[in-house]
């Protein structure tokens, strides 16, 4: 059911929900917002301000919203804003931040992101893991770079731990590259030709204080 943030009492708890359920009141002080080559830019969860803010500044004409469609007011207030100025807005929840990543989904993010409209912006919760894998994804498959480059968007300053469960994100492109260094292999035949979800998801393993840090601590999605 859609909510109501057209009306102030509607609006007025569509706020509440996005500064303290969803823990919007860090992403008030820092939006985690890094630029890309290409007019793409990666950040957390955007208020209406700085979606107002970002596209005045950057030109955006598309949010790729990686925690998909919901119900939630936090949905309701990005998605009327877009409305309201003009922003396509593509609710993909394809990339997950804690399981190894299924080949259809990676594929339609290829399509996804050389079909969008840019200057894009890209965001998940913390924009750490998964707006960090988007990123590396956006680098590979439209900017061409190789995959040991592009998985620099999964690094700590951005506030991704690869020690957690989302370091599984890491552990899928150190696979190919242990792969591509035994055996020269294009990252897309590997994909579709090599890669072995649960094999990958049997092999990987957390470190406990970054799960606690992670999910206990800074409520990742």
């Amino acid at each position: 059911m859609a909510r109501d943030v057209t009306s102030f009492s509607g609006r007025f708890l569509a706020y509440l929900d996005m500064l303290f359920i969803d823990h919007g009141f860090i992403r008030v002080v820092y939006n985690n917002l890094h630029a890309l080559p290409g007019g793409l830019y990666r950040c957390s969860q955007p208020s209406p301000g700085q979606i107002r803010k970002y596209q005045r500044k950057y030109g955006i004409k598309t949010i790729i919203n990686l925690r998909g469609a919901d119900d939630t007011r936090r949905y309701a207030l990005e998605a009327e804003e877009c409305r309201r100025l003009g922003i396509t807005l593509i609710d993909f929840k394809g990339i997950l931040s804690r399981s190894a990543p299924e080949v259809e989904w990676l594929l339609k993010a290829e399509t996804m992101l050389a079909e969008a409209a840019y200057p894009a912006l890209i965001h998940c919760k913390s924009g750490a893991d998964r707006a960090g894998f988007a990123a590396a994804l956006y680098r590979m498959f439209r900017l061409g770079e190789p995959v040991q480059d592009a998985m620099r968007e999964l690094a700590w300053y951005y506030g991704h731990l690869k020690g957690s469960k989302t370091g599984i994100l890491d552990f899928f492109f150190e696979e190919y590259l242990a792969a591509n260094a035994k055996f020269p292999i294009e990252f897309k035949t590997w994909l579709t030709t090599a890669y072995h979800r649960d094999q990958l998801k049997q092999a990987f393993h957390t470190r406990g204080w970054a799960d606690f840090l992670v999910d206990k601590v800074l409520h990742r999605e």
